[in-house]
């Protein structure tokens, strides 16, 4: 699996909850772009419209060798899911209070790009303050262990 963009600031902002693996429905010059890396899930977030998944605000830049049939970087995407998915994904929104967000993408075993989107929960302050006191916890433990 090689991962091509990897949302960090999803992480940082909310509690994922659950995640799913998507199909993402790209044009010509924009699968070029992906394979290349110009990728950036940083603002995207998922909405259900009439029974279909779409990605808005993921910026996928132009392609540099492209022409003047190039795609706009950040027009909304159709994801491609299970039906059983999105009902289940449609069920928990319902519930209030989660959200659906882009986490990462990456070619799986077959050439195509696939998307991972997470239902999430919006972090407070306090569990982001946490979240950082935590990691650095973590990080003056493997310091301490690798001077050992």
């Amino acid at each position: 699996m090689k991962i091509i963009s990897n949302n960090k600031k999803a992480y940082h902002d909310y509690f994922i909850l659950d995640t799913f693996e998507a199909g993402i429905e790209l044009k010509g010059t924009e699968i070029k772009s992906v394979r290349l890396g110009n990728v950036n899930l940083k603002d995207s977030y998922v909405r259900i419209k009439n029974n279909e998944v779409e990605i808005v605000n993921m910026h996928i830049s132009p392609y540099e060798m492209g022409n003047i049939f190039n795609h706009e970087p950040t027009r909304t995407r159709k994801l491609l899911l299970h039906r059983k998915e999105i009902k289940k994904i449609e069920t928990k929104l319902k519930e209030g209070g989660l959200t659906v967000v882009a986490t990462k993408m990456y070619f799986g075993d077959s050439p195509k790009a696939k998307l991972e989107i997470g239902i999430a929960k919006g972090k407070k302050l306090y569990d982001k303050r946490e979240d950082l006191k935590a990691r650095d916890a973590k990080r003056e433990i493997e310091k301490a262990l690798k001077n050992y």
